[in-house]
């Protein structure tokens, strides 16, 4: 494939509720936010800019197995061209004919609703949670079945995080309402029952619309969707100064907030090369440009230190989108996942047009933003080694407990045998220009035993680990403190032995 192919520079042609579209005369850069709203389709609102507020949330139908779920994703952060194929249902096509949509009567019913901007996000969100596998229960069987001890057929006790109908609040972590309060749209949550005979719940049973390769061009500039990885590096030899987007996460803020613009994008996010997790004796491998969501779904928490960061990163609207190859090939200094893969002895696989190489994460980053990835390359996979330790934890220290960046990030994996650490793995974000390893913690807590005055001692020294400094997140000396009692806390969480006197 080159550039100028005639056979694939086509305008971006989806299907959004239920109607055929295509891309018309938008710049290649429009978000999909930007699109809908200049198309008619007003209830998707832009509140943020950034993916905090998910005001401008809608659904996309994205591949489950043989059939399909819905997925709601933040439409002011993905690029319009990047939907190409895609299925794209706004607040505006839930509803059959005049009757409501469950989810939009419930919200009504509850009196979740007061000057209404955020509600049609609210709702999107609402409504993928109400399709997913698993949640599809009777609310009020099941809240009749309940008891105190716990679980009842399968299902989880109820607690504040989840209603007696299976209804994961965590799929409103990115949505934000300022006037109505939050119990009303949980009470219309937690009343949702099981989707009936109905269009949207029967489209999961037919597989997601297949990507097709396309270019779009605009003058000069171009937004490609290559067919493989060896198009995507061949392209990217040709033009090593294009931008590389998958969720679209990060480059979203730069197009909005800073108005960002790139001559040329090549899109990652649907190359078979490039998703997917799999596992073998020796590593678990997981593709770069796989969605969190689906690594969270397909880990199944065999994983715990990934199972400890999922719900700490950022929201579920932006999890459905963002990827570790993005967040690692940001170079941020304060991304939530290098911290966690850095203790998991991580190794990226980076992909040229000359072929395939692997770097070990704590020899990845080499300054702020920068890494040892060549213009020419990108990041095909995160391979994480097996056997995982047995001892992990991931703390996160911000100021809001979701949807928020870090002021520090700790990853932690230790291995104690008879009472004694045998290896040690500590990842820092936010203390430093890039993710590092705590070294010398490391170094002090192997071979010493695993009690409270190794791990004082251990505290102090990981206190004093990497250069933080001040900012509007956090003073220096705040982080120094939080990375020492982040120690302190794994440990309270993870047994230790008594102080033997000598």
């Amino acid at each position: 494939m080159t550039t100028t192919d005639p056979d694939r520079t086509r305008e971006p042609r989806f299907t959004i509720n239920g109607e055929r579209r295509s891309f018309g005369n938008a710049p290649a850069h429009t978000t999909a936010l930007a699109w809908l709203r200049s198309n008619r389709l007003t209830g998707a609102k832009e509140g943020c800019a950034e993916g905090e507020c998910g005001a401008c949330a809608v659904l996309v139908a994205t591949s489950d197995g043989d059939g399909s779920a819905w997925t709601a994703v933040n439409s002011c952060l993905v690029p319009m061209a990047a939907l190409d194929g895609a299925e794209v249902v706004t607040s505006e096509g839930l509803a059959e004919g005049p009757e409501l949509h469950p989810v939009q009567a419930a919200m009504a019913a509850a009196g979740g609703s007061q000057c209404g901007y955020c509600t049609p996000g609210f709702v999107c969100s609402m409504t993928a949670e109400f399709y997913r596998p698993g949640r599809s229960i009777d609310a009020a069987t099941h809240a009749d079945a309940q008891t105190e001890s716990g679980d009842v057929d399968g299902l989880p006790a109820a607690d504040h995080e989840h209603g007696p109908n299976g209804f994961d609040l965590h799929a409103l972590s990115g949505n934000l309402c300022r006037c109505t309060g939050y119990r009303a749209i949980r009470d219309a949550a937690y009343s949702l029952g099981a989707p009936g005979d109905e269009p949207l719940a029967n489209r999961r049973n037919a597989p997601a619309p297949t990507p097709e390769p396309f270019e779009l061009r605009r003058g000069d500039v171009s937004f490609t969707r290559p067919a493989s990885l060896d198009e995507a590096t061949a392209l990217l030899a040709e033009h090593d100064d294009a931008v590389l987007v998958s969720g679209s996460t990060d480059w979203g803020v730069e197009v909005n907030i800073r108005a960002r613009r790139a001559k040329r994008i090549i899109a990652l996010d649907r190359l078979p090369e490039l998703t997917g997790v799999s596992f073998d004796d020796d590593a678990i491998m997981i593709g770069a440009a796989t969605t969190l969501s689906d690594v969270e779904r397909e880990l199944d928490g065999r994983v715990p230190l990934l199972a400890a960061l999922f719900p700490q990163f950022a929201s579920r609207l932006i999890r459905n989108r963002a990827t570790l190859g993005g967040n690692l090939g940001t170079g941020s200094p304060i991304g939530d996942s290098p911290p966690a893969l850095l203790a998991l002895d991580a190794v990226l696989v980076l992909a040229s047009s000359e072929g395939r190489r692997e770097v070990p994460l704590a020899e990845y980053f080499t300054g702020y933003r920068a890494s040892v990835r060549r213009p020419d390359e990108l990041i095909a996979a995160i391979r994480i080694p097996l056997p995982l330790a047995r001892l992990t934890g991931f703390h996160k220290i911000a100021k809001r407990r979701f949807d928020d960046i870090s002021s520090v990030a700790v990853g932690f994996a230790v291995d104690v045998e008879e009472g004694v650490v045998s290896r040690a793995r500590i990842g820092l974000g936010g203390v430093a220009a890039t993710p590092v390893r705590a070294l010398r913690t490391e170094e002090f807590l192997t071979g010493r035993p695993w009690n409270r005055r190794t791990l004082g001692e251990a505290a102090r020294i990981l206190g004093a680990e990497g250069t933080p400094m001040s900012d509007h997140r956090a003073s220096s000396n705040y982080r120094s403190i939080m990375l020492a009692n982040a120690l302190l806390k794994f440990g309270a969480a993870n047994t230790v032995i008594e102080e033997v006197d000598a």
